[in-house]
């Protein structure tokens, strides 16, 4: 492992990042430029501990950000590439800088001998500032721990099974995003897989599969290929936090739309952050903008519920649901793809999607005995704006981000919501 210790985890480009964070970023800079924001790091294996040398290594790399700035091929790249982000968005881009102060990372030892622990993270700052940080700061805090503390595995092998799976999913008809930045063990692993997906869509021409793009816009500016996203649960919950929970995903629609109504690519709802069913009950109140949403995106709870209820809401709506994209983007694996595939072809869904991540860049064994080499299973969540507790959610208990009092009205708001405090 000598060839992966040797190299301290760093972003390569500031667009080693997911599309996302830029279409938020332009959206928060043009609705919301004043507003401060909280973030918070939450590893949710706890008994994943990290070693001191991590969270030093971690620190280090962090410290290193002010060095990444857009540069003048990749800016002409974007105009050209994503006509939505606008000149001035592009111009605030240029000069952006990352700033560490920005940045609070603490480690707190396990146990007396203080040689490993839980690490803490907060990012607080303006929002169109801080909005920048979750993807970078976990994919460098991922690397980290797998090139300092589990490094029991190696590449080999890694381009052919991430090949043979998107080979798989193509010859099934299957239309593939890749969106493993966040989680993934390096960036090689997500620049290798890319590459492989890529090949594996070439060799495939005949079953209508095909790969999207990325998630990864540095990737996809590196390989001629599509960046790919729009929107995320934290737009939901800071507007929440913002303007009230009444009606919420209509504001939040509504906000996007002032920004994006003119590409249609970027109009893909996230249905879940106050759950699925609260957002059909404000979606179905409006079929103007059903109509003028591209599509719906599925990001918990159970997968082969979400189509069948799309079809019922369009239905309702007198709108023709085989127009529609439906994207799927919740852990999915080869398996999982294939199941919902499946369905939705009996139900008549012509566009469906799926955005495929630690499946793809974090699926390793270990060298020493086979077993499955875990993943993180972390996540740094947008926590508060101005002061006010942002909330999800989701249809995943386990997905919940909970601020006791907050949540709990909420809840009661939103009564088609199992969860209980």
């Amino acid at each position: 492992m000598a060839d992966i210790l040797e190299n301290k985890a760093f972003p390569s480009s500031i667009l080693d990042t997911d599309l996302y964070k830029l279409t938020m970023q332009q959206a928060v800079l043009q609705h919301f430029p004043n507003v401060h924001a909280v973030y918070h790091f939450t590893n949710r294996t706890r008994t994943t501990s990290f070693s001191r040398q991590c969270v030093d290594n971690f620190q280090e790399s962090v410290s290193r950000f002010t060095n990444l700035a857009l540069t003048e091929s990749e800016r002409t790249w974007l105009e050209s590439t994503c006509p939505y982000l606008s000149k001035d968005y592009l111009d605030y881009l240029s000069a952006f800088r990352f700033n560490p102060d920005q940045v609070s990372i603490t480690f707190i030892p396990d146990s007396e001998n203080n040689m490993s622990g839980q690490i803490e993270i907060e990012a607080s700052g303006p929002w169109v500032e801080t909005i920048l940080w979750e993807v970078p700061l976990m994919a460098t805090l991922s690397e980290t721990y797998f090139q300092t503390d589990d490094t029991d595995w190696n590449y080999e092998g890694q381009e052919e099974l991430a090949f043979d799976k998107g080979k798989t999913l193509f010859e099934a008809g299957c239309s593939v995003s890749e969106f493993g930045t966040r989680r993934r063990r390096s960036f090689q692993t997500q620049d290798l897989v890319v590459r492989a997906l890529i090949r594996a869509a070439k060799e495939n021409t005949n079953t209508g599969g095909r790969l999207n793009g990325t998630s990864n816009v540095h990737l996809a500016r590196k390989y001629g290929s599509t960046p790919i996203g729009t929107i995320a649960h934290e737009w939901f919950m800071a507007i929440g936090a913002l303007k009230g929970y009444e009606n919420v995903n209509e504001l939040a629609l509504q906000c996007w739309e002032e920004v994006y109504a003119k590409t249609p690519t970027t109009l893909i709802a996230l249905t879940d952050t106050f759950s699925t069913e609260a957002f059909f009950k404000e979606f179905m109140q409006d079929p103007g903008r059903a109509q003028k949403w591209t599509g719906l995106r599925q990001d918990s709870g159970d997968p082969l519920v979400f189509a069948p209820r799309v079809k019922e809401a369009y239905q309702a709506l007198g709108i023709n649901y085989r127009e529609k994209l439906v994207v799927y983007s919740d852990a999915l694996n080869v398996n999982k793809v294939l199941a919902i595939q499946k369905q939705c072809k009996e139900l008549g869904f012509e566009r469906v999607g799926y955005g495929i991540g630690t499946f793809l860049t974090n699926d390793f064994r270990r060298l020493s005995s086979g077993e499955k080499s875990k993943a993180l299973n972390i996540v740094i969540k947008i926590q508060s704006v101005d002061g006010r507790p942002c909330v999800k959610l989701s249809d995943d208990p386990t997905k919940v981000t909970r601020e006791t009092k907050t949540l709990s009205s909420t809840s009661r708001r939103y009564s088609s919501c199992s969860i209980v405090t």
